[in-house]
């Protein structure tokens, strides 16, 4: 064979595998800045449902506790947002949702709390109902994190 041939042959073929590389190395940088742009565009449409559960789920609970007749439709738009989070939630986050939602439903069957029962359960602790949820839902952000190389 003719040496010239040969040092075509292997430019060609370094030519090939030089661009083989780069284009693969494009498209894996593509396809992870596409998986980190998701994680976080999905973090923060959960963290907006969210915030706004644990604002309905509070204004619930505190009428819950003041008054026997229930809020009906903040109960409804407690209930849609929970429904939300079933598609979209993980299960630890879910559980602790519905535990809210029953937390504050069994509430309105109670004795209406006055102001110093209230005052014992904020210092006591036992008012913060969502400090469970909240925590699920910090788990469940630390696991979306995107990972760094």
């Amino acid at each position: 064979m003719d040496v010239s041939i040969i040092s075509a042959l292997a430019a060609l073929t370094g030519a090939a595998v030089g661009g083989l590389t780069s284009g693969i190395a494009t498209w894996l940088n593509h396809r992870s800045q596409i998986r980190v742009e998701w994680i976080l565009h999905e973090k923060s449409r959960r963290q907006t449902l969210y915030r706004d559960f644990i604002e309905s789920a509070a204004k619930c609970y505190i009428d819950a506790l003041q008054h026997d007749e229930p809020d009906i439709p903040g109960l409804v738009g407690l209930y849609a947002k929970l429904s939300a989070m079933r598609a979209i939630s993980s299960k630890p986050v879910l559980h602790r949702a519905e535990d809210i939602a029953r937390k504050i439903l069994d509430t309105y069957l109670e004795p209406d709390k006055s102001f110093v029962e209230l005052r014992k359960m904020a210092i006591d602790g036992t008012i913060d109902l969502l400090r469970g949820f909240s925590e699920a839902c910090h788990d469940e952000f630390e696991q979306m994190r995107p990972m760094r190389f």
